[in-house]
């Protein structure tokens, strides 16, 4: 029931953040020297206008497809990590957390790849004159035709990079938050607070790695119409610092700033809600004080958590 309760919150998470990730990409991987957008608020009234609202969905599919998996991988591999572990303790969590997205990166890299692809697709165009891909499955057998497995997992590297340490620092967030705030048996605010942990925790795990995240995502992007312009990860950094300064690694920021909160906020009020009407309308279990092995504690997030960075 946690796993499906994760997968619908997850799925909710991204209805509700989707918009954000494309207006983030589109701006992580703009050409400098002729921009298409000014910033976040621009880019935004730019796809609505040139593309219609659709235009902020584009790529939606891959994610959705992959989410069942993500979720699996994330809430297995967490949860047996701490039992392998021993003591719930936040470095426990990190490295559960860890752990959990590294493996997860096998499903996570590819959907990435092709959600970036179809992101890209159509830019400044209400209706494509010439699609490359018809959809996200598409677009991954045709590359997969062309480049092989090494095609499918480009950016792999990168997205290693990006969530061992991303997820590590999500999980010690949350726990640290949930401790801190504290929640008692019956709080009213038990899950605002709740939610307002997992908003944050999303925050400070996305503020931890986003440099990493923009040199994934130009890797990812690199060869859309055949052309390639970076030949490794370092030349990335060395072409997009020589050209754009330091500043490039903020480069859509701001929309994936407005993203996390949301989205996490989304994600832990369904969790919840599914919970809630799958035991009966029963009360969340409480949080307890820190203890070692503090079982409740981890089972409560255990029924909270979901991947949904």
């Amino acid at each position: 029931m946690d796993f499906l309760a994760g997968c619908i919150g997850g799925a909710a998470g991204v209805l509700v953040g989707h918009p954000f990730d494309t207006v983030k990409v589109r701006l992580q991987v703009q050409n400098v020297d002729k921009p298409l957008y000014r910033g976040t608020y621009h880019c935004f009234q730019s796809i609505i206008r040139q593309e219609s609202m659709f235009g902020l969905y584009k790529g939606i599919g891959s994610p959705m497809m992959g989410l069942t998996f993500i979720n699996a991988i994330v809430f297995g591999v967490q949860g047996n990590a701490m039992r392998y572990l021993g003591q719930d303790t936040p470095m426990n969590q990190f490295l559960a957390g860890a752990a959990a997205g590294a493996i997860q990166c096998v499903i996570c890299c590819p959907m990435e790849l092709a959600k970036t692809r179809m992101q890209m697709q159509g830019t400044g165009e209400k209706k494509s004159k010439r699609k490359l891909y018809k959809n996200s499955l598409d677009c991954l057998a045709r590359i997969y035709k062309r480049e092989g497995l090494l095609g499918v997992n480009r950016g792999m590297v990168t997205t290693l990079i990006r969530e061992t340490p991303g997820f590590g620092v999500y999980f010690l967030a949350y726990d640290v938050l949930t401790r801190s705030i504290g929640c008692e048996p019956n709080d009213p605010f038990m899950i605002p607070k709740l939610l307002f942990a997992g908003g944050m925790s999303g925050i400070v795990s996305w503020l931890s790695t986003y440099p990493v995240d923009v040199i994934k995502s130009r890797l990812q992007a690199d060869g859309v119409g055949g052309v390639y312009q970076y030949s490794s990860i370092a030349d990335c950094v060395r072409q997009s610092v020589r050209r754009e300064g330091l500043r490039v690694f903020t480069r859509g920021l701001t929309s994936t700033l407005l993203r996390a909160f949301p989205v996490n906020a989304a994600t832990f009020a369904t969790v919840t809600l599914v919970l809630m009407y799958a035991r009966g309308a029963e009360e969340p279990k409480e949080c307890e004080s820190a203890t070692p092995g503090g079982d409740r504690h981890t089972q409560l997030q255990q029924q909270t958590q979901a991947s949904s960075l």
